[in-house]
Formats: structure tokens, sequence, C-alpha cells
């Protein structure tokens, strides 16, 4: 990135409690303090947010698709994972 380039963050939003906070978008901020002003004032216009998370998009670290195999075909084997084999009461709500 050039030195007068504004980085770029991912903006994560958690809609309220008990939920996980969700990919919603990308802004430009000069820094973190900014960048958190910035996703209130664009993804929470109106105050569906509970909390904000933005991370640099130059500190994410993803996985190439074509290592899927590799990567979560070991998974296929340990069945007892799947919470298909776990009943959740009704009562319990959001998990």
């Amino acid at each position: 990135m050039a030195e007068n380039e504004t980085p770029l963050w991912e903006v994560f939003i958690r809609p309220r409690n008990g939920l996980s906070h969700k990919h919603c978008g990308s802004i430009h901020a000069a820094d973190e303090v900014m960048a958190v002003q910035a996703a209130r004032d664009v993804y929470t216009r109106r105050g569906e947010g509970q909390s904000i998370w933005v991370v640099r998009s130059a500190d994410i670290i993803a996985s190439d698709p074509k290592d899927k195999d590799e990567l979560f075909e070991p998974t296929a084997e340990k069945i007892y994972r799947h919470p298909s084999f776990y009943k959740i009461p009704d009562e319990v709500g959001h998990m």
C-alpha cells in the first residue's frame, strides 16, 4: 500500500446479544478509532447494531479455495462433530 493511501477496513456488526458478528462491508479510514466511527455512521444508521468490530483488510489471512480438500476433508471422518447428532431443546433459543 502506498504511504498516502487510506487503509481499508472490514466491518463486522453484531445485531443483538446472543448472535454472532456478521461481515457487512468495508470502509476506508486513517486509524481504528475513525474506522469504528465511520462503520457506526455507515452501517448502523437505524440503531440495528449492538457491537462493531473493524479489522484492517491487510491483516486478514485467508485460505486458498484450491486447498479446500486438504483443509476440510478430515472433518468428514468425525461425524460426531456434526450438530445433527444433538437434540437442542426449543427453550434454548439461539445458540
